[in-house]
């Protein structure tokens, strides 16, 4: 159970990122996720074998951490009806797992006028944790990651070079990240945890 667990949070956590960009991108005019079939919160509809069931299990198994990720939800820049439809899109994601963080945060700190049981409050902040860490991790500004999008979204024409850069790149980027950076990310991301739970870990 203490794998178990903590890998259906992560999961439904990435799956409730991926459908806000699928809606996200809907609202601003592009049906290609809808037609997909992707506005779904049926986590089979976005299962990544790899991504979702054996890198999760992998990294709690031998490091003590979860990661892992959904299938991306398709979607056509060109149909979005803003100028900064990307960046729209690509933050609904990290929003999406702020706004889960906040809600059980709220419910860890009234738990005591709510009458909630211990076990429910470590699994919350297990919630809360998870969805602190997908938020931050994902708005770095290094492909794939959404903090990519949005920066590329953002960027003046003179400076597309640098989404060039990032994108040859990418892949070098992404593993410094995961091996090194990491003692940048948990820390930020615990400190989020403390400041919307009020507990220490």
């Amino acid at each position: 159970m203490e794998i178990i667990f903590p890998i259906l949070i992560l999961l439904m956590s990435v799956v409730l990122h991926e459908v806000s960009h699928g809606y996200a991108a809907y609202y601003l005019g592009d049906p290609t996720a809808k037609l997909a079939g992707r506005l779904t919160l049926n986590p089979i509809k976005h299962l990544d074998p790899v991504g979702s069931v054996l890198i999760p299990l992998l990294t709690y198994t031998t490091g003590g951490f979860i990661f892992g990720w959904a299938k991306p939800v398709p979607y056509n820049p060109y149909n979005l009806r803003s100028r900064y439809g990307g960046a729209y899109v690509a933050s609904a994601g990290p929003l999406s797992n702020l706004v889960v963080a906040a809600v059980f945060a709220g419910l860890i700190r009234f738990s005591a006028v709510l009458g909630l049981p211990p076990t429910f409050i470590e699994l919350s902040a297990l919630v809360v944790l998870l969805n602190l860490i997908l938020a931050v991790f994902n708005l770095i500004p290094v492909p794939p990651l959404d903090g990519s999008k949005i920066l590329f979204s953002l960027l003046p024409y003179r400076y597309h070079w640098l989404e060039d850069w990032l994108n040859r790149y990418q892949l070098i980027l992404l593993l410094i990240l995961l091996f090194f950076l990491w003692r940048l990310i948990l820390p930020a991301a615990l400190f989020l945890f403390r400041t919307f739970t009020g507990l220490a870990i």
